[in-house]
């Protein structure tokens, strides 16, 4: 006879049979750059490697845990329930429907939540994946992907002060003028022939200065993206968005102009939010099924990236 946590197990794990592919959509739908990455093909899927290895094109020719291994990063995130919910909730086959489904709705926003997180940070956290603040630096250095830009200068990403002082605290037609002037000198350094930048992620206040030079201009919105929920203005060929997932609130204000034909997620093939056999803590009446997920982001051109920031 199945106990009342085995039947929450087998619920958990077998009602959503494509659970990584659920999770990984919810993921790219809740954050623009992901969405994005989605829709050119850049979020990959291999089966293993002892080192994380992209080709470089710079020429022409809370339970969510956080763990590395080698140049890998793993992301672990549990669903739990105790063993009083669960009993509580064998009464009737909807009851315990409604538990696993509120369960797995909150391992769903939890990983959107924080893998939105990840793919806009310097990777400072604790095993966390470095995102674009690792990969594209306001001074143009650091070392991405092995390589030290300091020493192979083709790898520094493109960067722009804003001129001024703290511009974007006052959104009048005059601070968003020089901004689109600064705009501009980046936007021309990342050209390359057909190459420019096709997204451009604004903080808070800087989207809110960029949008006042916008009032009197027709907008243009791209059509993926309004429907994921993400408000845009155009900047040339650039879609242009503000994202609430890029914690902009612990740095200087800064936007990153982003070439995603030269950036992308890989994840491993077995670790794309699989899961685990459940788990019973020793000391604790109640079931966790961990399911991992584990890759990298990486950069294949890092000179065609930039960022454009409001140090004063």
């Amino acid at each position: 006879m199945a106990t009342p946590s085995s039947v929450f197990t087998e619920m958990v794990t077998t009602t959503h049979r494509h659970w990584g592919a659920d999770v990984t959509d919810n993921v790219s739908k809740h954050n623009a750059l992901l969405n994005r990455l989605k829709k050119k093909g850049k979020i990959k899927t291999v089966s293993g490697g002892y080192e994380a290895a992209e080709r470089l094109e710079y020429a022409e020719n809370g339970t969510y845990q956080r763990y590395s291994g080698y140049d890998w990063c793993q992301v672990a995130l549990h669903v739990t329930a105790s063993g009083r919910e669960i009993r509580q909730n064998m009464g009737s086959k909807e009851r315990m429907v409604d538990l696993v489904k509120a369960r797995k709705a909150n391992a769903l926003h939890t990983a959107a939540n924080n893998f939105s997180i990840d793919i806009y940070s310097d990777g400072a956290l604790t095993n966390q994946i470095a995102g674009l603040a690792a990969m594209i630096t306001t001074d143009g250095t650091g070392t991405v992907g092995g390589i030290v830009s300091g020493t192979y200068t083709f790898w520094k990403n493109k960067f722009k002060e804003m001129t001024g002082t703290n511009l974007a605290a006052t959104p009048n037609a005059t601070n968003a003028a020089s901004m689109k002037a600064d705009m501009g000198n980046l936007w021309l350094s990342l050209n390359r022939g057909a190459d420019k930048p096709d997204l451009i992620v604004l903080s808070h206040d800087l989207y809110t200065l960029y949008e006042t030079g916008e009032q009197q201009l027709q907008r243009y919105m791209d059509a993926d993206l309004a429907n994921a929920g993400f408000i845009g203005l155009k900047y040339k060929t650039a879609d242009v968005i503000f994202d609430d997932n890029t914690n902009f609130t612990t740095t200087a204000e800064k936007g990153f102009f982003l070439n995603t034909d030269y950036i992308g997620v890989t994840q491993h093939s077995d670790a794309q939010w699989t899961p685990d056999d459940e788990k019973r803590p020793t000391n604790q009446d109640a079931v966790v099924i961990p399911f991992y997920w584990m890759g990298y982001a990486w950069v294949t051109e890092r000179s065609l990236q930039g960022v454009l920031f409001d140090a004063s």
